[in-house]
């Protein structure tokens, strides 16, 4: 039960962080740089927890709830991948 409590607080953390508004010219250079470290942090956490639980170490839920998060972590970069992409090729398809 603690790796559950565990990333469904590292869940909240990383979609709070997310969605907290920033002002206008703060930080903005780093936060590419934290999304990626936030994704970094759910995909090990994620592998952390499938080891464990081939191991004995984790129960069944706690390891379906990682893969889980893992799932929209991948999804997510995806879909963030797809639409620079598109906006790249948009930029292209501009008369200079």
């Amino acid at each position: 039960m603690d790796k559950t409590a565990h990333i469904a607080s590292q869940l909240y953390t990383n979609a709070r962080n997310v969605a907290r508004p920033e002002p206008a010219g703060s930080g903005d250079s780093n936060l590419f740089a934290q999304i990626a470290g936030d994704f970094m942090k759910t995909m090990r956490a994620g592998e952390e927890t499938a080891k464990a639980g081939m191991v004995g170490k984790a129960d069944a839920s706690s390891v379906v709830q990682a893969l889980a998060a893992s799932q929209i972590a991948i999804e997510t970069a995806v879909t963030v991948r797809d639409k620079v992409v598109e906006a790249y090729q948009e930029i292209l398809r501009m008369p200079v």
